[in-house]
């Protein structure tokens, strides 16, 4: 049999030896050129794995010291939904990441565009002001304004968490404008000369080019507010209708004891959406990486 299964291979002129090392050098070669890419993706997937086990022991087994589960419930994922309103969960964090997103371009991309495209007096002040914003931690400000939102009386909704990215974000415009300032002004100057005036020219020339950025942008603002724990246990912790998924879990937390299957399983249903967020739109993500910082 094994002489027959050479014979065509022998005709071909290859010998089956040398077939066989060839594709074992190139499956060497893989490995050793992506030595490291392969090294992290292992590293990043161990937590991934970590929760996925965990999710599907039982109550009794989960955070032992056993790592592999001795029964497998699947059924677990279908129980969080029975011990806490998830799907409404999941509501309030889709409308505070949706709405928090689109204030944060809303505001961003015209502040990036007058910080790389325009010149005016207090510019360079101006760039210098949200950097340092960059750098302010948000404790810093939690007090003055927790105190504005509880006279405003909007303690215990989203409110507090949307409204401030409708007016400024420093890192999606720090980010922006890094990005537009690889476009070339030219593009912008003929738009101007058929016409155009400066908003017409951002609207129609430049966001256009400047997809892959407003992606990534968009993508970073929506990870953060998907994740936010802090923000809405400040503003919503004493109201339970309106927590987004990242404070769900503290659902399955009782006074003596953890249920961290259900916490697990849970915590992999909220991270659900944004791997298949990161899968359809790491393109533009990565592309939009690329090409910020690097001045045209």
């Amino acid at each position: 049999m094994t002489a027959l299964a050479e014979a065509p291979q022998r005709a071909a002129g290859v010998p089956p030896r040398t077939k066989f090392k060839r594709n074992w050098d190139k499956r060497l070669s893989f490995i050793a050129t992506h030595a490291i890419g392969i090294a992290l993706g292992v590293i990043f997937m161990l937590p991934i794995l970590f929760v996925f086990l965990t999710a599907v022991m039982k109550s009794d087994q989960a955070m032992t010291a056993s790592l592999w589960p001795s029964e497998w419930h699947f059924e677990n994922f279908v129980k969080v939904f029975q011990k806490a309103p998830l799907l409404e969960y999941f509501g309030n964090s889709l409308l505070y990441s949706a709405l928090a997103t689109a204030g944060a371009l809303l505001s961003a991309i015209p502040a990036a565009y007058a910080l790389a495209k325009l010149k005016w007096r207090g510019q360079n002040l101006f760039f210098m002001l949200t950097v340092a914003a960059m750098l302010l931690p948000p404790q810093v400000t939690v007090v003055p304004l927790y105190d504005l939102w509880v006279r405003m009386g909007l303690t215990g909704t989203l409110v507090p968490l949307i409204v401030p990215y409708f007016f400024f974000d420093a890192f999606s415009i720090f980010l922006l404008r890094q990005f537009f300032l690889t476009i070339p002004k030219d593009y912008l100057e003929a738009a101007k000369i058929d016409g155009c005036n400066e908003f017409q020219a951002m609207y129609r020339v430049l966001i256009p080019m400047a997809k892959p950025g407003i992606a990534a942008t968009a993508m970073f603002c929506f990870l953060f507010t998907w994740n936010d724990y802090f923000g809405p246990l400040l503003y919503t912790g004493e109201n339970q209708d309106h927590w987004p998924l990242s404070l769900a879990i503290a659902s399955f937390r009782g006074m003596h004891h953890v249920e961290w299957n259900m916490t697990m399983a849970a915590t992999a249903l909220i991270m659900a959406p944004v791997i298949v967020l990161f899968v359809f739109a790491q393109k533009s993500f990565v592309k939009g990486i690329t090409f910020t910082g690097v001045k045209g």
